[in-house]
């Protein structure tokens, strides 16, 4: 299974994806002139009023918690550490480019879920790259298929990759057996994911932001510790990005697929997976564009703070290299070395919050997609949440390369179909972000043109 899932991942990652998604965000950062820049600051004012809901859809910052509870987990712990062991401290300057590029993905993905949300059978919105696959190019075949492929990799193996990496981080710290583990994540999931998608945003909402801030706090003390080390670390980066540095596995096409590879992973910018919470958005000010901003936003925390500083931490421990994948516990063993037990008892929590989050983020994503199908009604649910859980105590027994390499080959369907979507969309993209900024964020459903037809009947 491995064998045959890694030469599927070997010929989307190696020949389509790497230069699909470095298109795209260029694409994107081009046409939008931008943007990640000049609406940089803009940002942070949308998130500082984007705490309102309505009884159609959860407030814009419950959305972003709830993309970063799913972004922020073992990509930034595990998936760094994976990528500096298989591409070389490179693979990090790659992760920076690609979520520089992402962020202008981000928008555009984010901001087509919101003109082509629809609403469920409760009243509330629901979208994501399906419903502007459906709708706006008027396929639904495509849209099928790109659905299908969410379900799988978020019914059957994103929340077996997180717990698997709850799992092998108790067990290296505290020797507790996988199948406790096992048990007790899937009970506290259940418990938070019974109450559908504003259950899980609720509980986003609050501890996103106190994981992250933890988290943190431990890096930069990491950091002030090594402070005269930091410049020589950052030209070591930069150097075996480019395959000019001696580090075992610095060279630069490992670097760029596995900074490639992980950063998508860790940011999901093209992927297709965050627009479902940008879907699910009731925004303030009520214009597509809002969610684009803030969901930009969710793209610079997640690898350009969250991932650097687990690869300054890794890289500061000082022995970094080797040839072989390394997950969870390289990062533990990095903090250990800073911190001592506690360094490692640290990472074992951080870890388990990390992923947890991402477990119950990983069902509101799929959760979404039930209604595509004509599965949004008790029954459905009932069946779609049984396989859920069941999946994720499956997870923490199994073999850590499978795991993570079907993660991979289902990312990989989902960012090609996705990419392909929204550069068709491109027009749509342009003229509602160039509507918002022209307007102040003013929209109108009546007189917005998108492809020679108008929003109405649509967003």
């Amino acid at each position: 299974m491995y064998s045959i899932v890694s030469q599927i991942n070997g010929f989307l990652w190696g020949h389509i994806l790497v230069y699909l998604l470095l298109f795209a965000g260029l694409w994107f950062s081009v046409s939008l002139r931008l943007i990640q820049v000049s609406g940089f600051l803009h940002m942070f004012a949308l998130v500082r009023q984007s705490r309102e809901a309505d009884h159609s859809g959860i407030s814009s910052f419950q959305a972003l918690c709830t993309s970063l509870s799913a972004r922020v987990g073992t990509g930034n712990l595990a998936g760094v550490a994976i990528a500096i062991s298989l591409g070389g401290p490179g693979a990090v300057f790659w992760m920076w480019v690609m979520a520089f590029l992402g962020m202008g993905t981000a928008f555009a993905e984010s901001l087509l879920a919101q003109v082509y949300k629809i609403r469920n059978n409760q009243g509330e919105f629901r979208g994501g790259p399906a419903y502007y696959i459906r709708i706006g190019l008027g396929n639904p075949w495509l849209a099928g298929l790109f659905s299908l492929s969410l379900m799988f990799g978020y019914t059957l193996v994103f929340n077996a990759t997180q717990a698997n990496t709850i799992a092998d981080a108790v067990n290296h710290t505290y020797g507790v057996s996988t199948f406790t583990t096992g048990l007790i994540v899937c009970a506290v999931a259940a418990f938070i994911v019974i109450g559908g998608l504003r259950s899980v945003a609720k509980v986003s909402e609050w501890l996103v932001p106190i994981m992250a801030s933890l988290f943190l706090l431990a890096a930069l003390g990491v950091i002030l510790m090594n402070l005269p080390k930091i410049p020589g670390l950052l030209v070591e980066i930069v150097k075996s990005a480019f395959g000019f540095s001696q580090v075992v596995g610095a060279t630069f096409g490992l670097a760029l697929q596995h900074g490639v590879t992980r950063g998508l992973y860790s940011n999901e910018a093209g992927a297709g997976s965050v627009p479902q919470a940008a879907a699910a958005a009731s925004p303030k000010p009520n214009h597509p564009a809002t969610q684009g901003y803030i969901q930009m936003l969710g793209v610079f925390v997640d690898t350009m703070i969250v991932c650097t500083c687990t690869a300054v931490v890794i890289m500061l421990a000082g022995d970094y290299s080797s040839t072989e994948m390394e997950g969870i516990r390289m990062t533990q063993d990095a903090m250990s070395t800073h911190f001592g037990l506690l360094g490692g008892h640290f990472i074992a929590f951080a870890i388990s919050l990390f992923a947890f989050t991402s477990i119950i983020g990983n069902y509101a994503y799929a959760e979404s997609n039930l209604h595509f199908f004509r599965l949004d009604n008790q029954l459905g649910r009932l069946v779609f949440t049984m396989i859920f859980l069941v999946m994720t105590f499956v997870g923490t027994q199994a073999e850590l390369r499978l795991v993570w390499a079907m993660a991979d080959m289902a990312f990989g369907i989902m960012a090609v179909i996705n990419v392909v979507a929204i550069l068709l969309l491109t027009p749509t993209v342009y003229n509602v972000a160039r509507h918002y900024q022209e307007t102040s964020g003013d929209f109108s459903r009546d007189n917005v043109s998108i492809q020679g037809e108008t929003t109405k009947g649509i967003w």
